[in-house]
């Protein structure tokens, strides 16, 4: 049974496709190497022992992607990844996040319809619901005005996903995701953003490993205890796995709609001092940061509940924030012993 990836040699999508290999799927990524490396595919197959089918091209590309799905209608559902997912980036430069986020959905959608692909998991955020009047976030909650072009673009995707599903034969799971971290305990996979990081645990390991002076912290004056921005961290293991229980869903008709959508998180809110402190005691390792102004775009604190998913999805976030920042810091001193064998 064959799942395509879109973005599959990126962060989430490369978890994704161990965990889809590891339960027989067939996987082919599609990825345009913007934000991810060629060598991913050789990591999957060294955790699997088997390496996913593979095409190089920029979803943005509407005849290329034609292409792509005439030659391969054989798929039988599709998990999209493929985005730009920086809020701070998507405020400096909101037309890139428009044309690159919705116009590549548009041209999968289209693939689908015109050969007869039903089912698509697609990676949406908790950024749809802007900053929520109530605490914890549940899949009722209101969609408020997105504060990023990044959230806008995952709130007008879900729309365009919704009403395309209304009038052809698709079925859609929305995957509503806080923020994942940490990486594949074999450390082989990980995240590995290009350029500066725009995600809090990259930068503490990077700052950690000595690539960067310091972790600037955006914000400590937040109304929470600490001052800082609170999020709920989950570990990207466990949200893989989640994509794979989606796909299933979808597959063996257990949908209770066309389109559904599920909250993934772990319940719990950690503000960024709490994480900073819980790698510190997993690693051993002390941080140099320092406090910075606001960021724009960022809300002030989101978790999510997560009993809707836990019980229809029979789905539960496992790892603990310790388990969480200790993988990243694994995977990042793989990273640096590949770092000095290429400069020796």
């Amino acid at each position: 049974m064959k799942i395509l990836v879109t973005g599959g040699t990126g962060y989430i999508g490369s978890h994704t496709a161990v965990e889809l290999q590891e339960k027989g799927y067939e996987v082919i990524i599609v990825d345009n190497l913007s934000n991810s490396s060629i060598e991913v595919l050789d990591n999957i197959e060294k955790i699997t022992g088997v390496k996913p089918l593979f095409e190089q091209f920029d979803l943005t590309d509407p005849k290329r992607t034609a292409a792509f799905f005439k030659q391969n209608n054989d798929i039988r559902a599709i998990i999209h990844f493929a985005a730009f997912k920086a809020v701070g980036e998507s405020v400096e430069k909101p037309l890139m996040y428009y044309r690159n986020n919705l116009i590549s959905l548009v041209n999968i959608l289209q693939g689908m319809i015109d050969n007869g692909i039903e089912n698509i998991v697609f990676s949406s955020s908790c950024t749809v619901y802007g900053q929520p009047d109530k605490l914890p976030v549940s899949e009722n909650s209101p969609i408020k005005k997105a504060w990023s072009p990044y959230g806008n673009t995952k709130q007008m995707s879900e729309e365009i996903i919704t009403f395309t599903s209304d009038v052809n034969d698709i079925q859609a799971i929305l995957l509503r995701y806080f923020n994942p971290i940490g990486a594949h305990e074999s450390a082989l996979i990980g995240e590995l953003p290009i350029g500066v990081p725009n995600c809090l645990m990259p930068y503490i390991t990077q700052t950690a490993i000595g690539i960067r002076e310091y972790l600037r912290v955006w914000g400590d004056d937040y109304p929470t205890p600490d001052g800082t921005a609170i999020r709920d961290y989950i570990h990207v293991v466990d949200l893989a796995k989640a994509h794979v229980i989606a796909i299933e869903r979808m597959i063996g008709q257990k949908g209770k709609q066309k389109v559904e959508v599920f909250n993934l998180g772990t319940g719990n809110g950690f503000s960024v001092m709490e994480v900073i402190n819980s790698f510190e005691r997993s690693t051993g390792v002390k941080l140099n940061y320092e406090i910075m102004g606001r960021r724009p775009g960022d809300v002030v604190e989101v978790w999510s509940d997560t009993e809707y998913a836990n019980k229809e999805l029979g789905w539960t976030a496992e790892k603990s924030l310790d388990e969480m920042t200790k993988s990243a810091w694994n995977w990042e001193k793989e990273l640096e012993i590949k770092r000095k064998a290429n400069n020796e």
